[in-house]
């Protein structure tokens, strides 16, 4: 049966979190030969290599795992000392008295509409550590363990966690009356998409990308605009820069001053909740406030007649 260290544990968390053994010694107070040798123990009990030692230190595929298991075993330490009214940790890494942190990795969108108001509900002193990424690529900060929870696309559950449908974000092709009438006279055709200045959230959002290829049947390559803020993509839409798929949360059909060019151009985001498999009470108060507000506020329209539901990724 293989027997974990918890020094060992945590010395590759701190490793990895800190960048350097270096770093990771002054963190935990102790010398970088000891973080190495701890290390590398700890290498020996699993028989894998963990880490890649380079500047920042980074895990590999086993390391991933193993570091999930030590953030996990932290975080379980963590609420054990609170139960019994400790304060603070000797690596120094908590304050005296300080809430619990809970990190979470989402997508822009989400932040940016209906998951704050939601963790904003949470009843207890918790800080959140937030990532943020396409919600295509958050599952990876779960995966790797550095967060506990993850709003994601993915539907296949990590392993060590549990999976929870939250619910569609509904977006439509959008762009104001003047962008529209100059670029879309005829509607949404090949020629007109194929010139018509889109927006991008970055380099990674191929959301507007895969609505043309539908449309157009075939790639197009616009002119298009990066704006990597998701209130400032929906107002560089609303300045007339370009067009995109906005979000019904952020921008109302029934009330938009914006122009939906293609009605059936309607695309669902499937928004899946993935935390770690472990009793935790500030992940457990984290994970009811996010499903209650999920449940309040999206799958809260309806497609309209017509309108195409294949799921998308978004940004």
């Amino acid at each position: 049966m293989m027997q974990l260290d918890p020094d060992q544990l945590q010395a590759l968390a701190a490793s990895v979190s800190e960048g350097t053994f270096d770093a990771a010694a002054r963190k935990l107070h102790v010398t970088p030969s000891a973080i190495s040798q701890r290390i590398k123990a700890l290498e020996s009990s699993v028989g894998r290599a963990l880490v890649v030692r380079s500047k920042p230190v980074r895990p590999t595929s086993s390391g991933e795992t193993v570091l999930r298991a030590a953030r996990q075993l932290q975080a379980i330490t963590d609420d054990l000392a609170a139960e019994l009214g400790e304060t603070g940790r000797d690596d120094g890494s908590h304050r005296p008295g300080a809430p619990p942190v809970v990190p979470i990795a989402a997508n822009a969108d989400s932040l940016d509409t209906w998951l704050l108001p939601a963790l904003a509900r949470v009843d207890a002193p918790i800080v959140f550590d937030i990532f943020r990424d396409d919600e295509g690529r958050t599952a990876e900060f779960l995966r790797q363990g550095e967060v506990m929870a993850a709003v994601t696309a993915s539907s296949a559950p990590i392993p060590g966690c549990t999976l929870t449908r939250l619910g569609d974000m509904w977006y439509r092709p959008k762009a104001t009356p003047r962008f529209v009438e100059q670029w879309f006279p005829e509607g949404p055709t090949p020629s007109a998409l194929a010139t018509a200045p889109v927006v991008r959230f970055d380099r990674g959002d191929d959301m507007q990308d895969r609505y043309i290829r539908r449309r157009a049947h075939r790639a197009l390559d616009p002119p298009g605009h990066y704006v990597p803020g998701s209130h400032a993509f929906y107002q560089a839409v609303r300045l007339g820069l370009g067009w995109a798929l906005i979000p019904d949360l952020q921008d109302d059909p029934e009330t938009s001053e914006l122009v939906e060019f293609d009605p059936q151009g309607a695309v669902p985001v499937t928004l899946h909740w993935q935390q770690w498999r472990l009793g935790s009470r500030p992940l457990d108060l984290v994970a009811a406030a996010v499903l209650s507000g999920a449940a309040s506020m999206l799958d809260a329209r309806a497609p309209r007649a017509g309108a195409r539901t294949g799921a998308e990724p978004a940004k």
